[in-house]
């Protein structure tokens, strides 16, 4: 019997490593998920994440800065699993399914309150506020733009003509946010039917 680890044998032992890496990361995000669906932000801190999560708080600070940048990690991921930026083949149809699943994830009770939460800290703590803006709004900014320019790719006609992609982005977004932090109507299909209504206008 050869008892030489062979290369294969040392790369085996390097990725369990990794994983191990990988499954604590999701772990946290997940208990800080959790624990802000329990107890909301004023009850979320590092020490009970780390104790849901089974790590320790020197482990949660080697990746995030603060509670606030966990729980937004937390949410960046929620997001990018449950908004496929799904290719239906038109520009109407792929704004449809943006506007659905952003809409459908931004009503739940959980996040209409994450949402407020982060915004809230944004104001309070301008270095926050800034990893906020690059590193959660600006990817969901960014991912509306693929719609988009996936569009212009296509050679479609797109949206109305006149408003600039950052300017359609506004209207999305601007409206998502009013509707979560200062009327608290509901983020549902009627709307994405009269954004559609402006942003995708029937040519016919």
């Amino acid at each position: 019997m050869n008892d030489n680890p062979g290369p294969d044998h040392a790369a085996g032992r390097a990725r369990p490593g990794r994983k191990r890496s990988e499954d604590s990361r999701r772990a946290i995000l997940a208990a800080a998920f959790q624990i802000f669906t329990e107890a909301g932000y004023a009850g979320l801190t590092v020490e009970g994440i780390a104790a849901r999560a089974g790590c320790g708080k020197q482990t949660i600070y080697r990746w995030w800065k603060t509670k606030a940048d966990v729980l937004f990690d937390a949410l960046a991921q929620k997001s990018e699993l449950h908004i496929p930026l799904t290719d239906t083949g038109t520009y109407e149809g792929d704004l449809r399914a943006f506007l659905t699943a952003t809409f459908a994830l931004g009503d739940t009770p959980q996040v209409r309150d994450m949402l407020c939460a982060l915004m809230a800290e944004a104001q309070i703590d301008p270095e926050f506020g800034e990893r906020f803006r690059t590193a959660f709004l600006q990817r969901r900014r960014d991912a509306l733009g693929v719609v988009l320019g996936r569009a212009r790719a296509r050679g479609e006609p797109g949206p109305v003509p006149g408003l600039s992609t950052s300017t359609i982005t506004d209207i999305v977004f601007g409206t998502l946010w009013y509707r979560v932090l200062a009327t608290r109507e509901p983020l549902d299909q009627a709307l994405v039917e009269e954004l559609l209504a402006v942003l995708a206008p029937s040519r016919d």
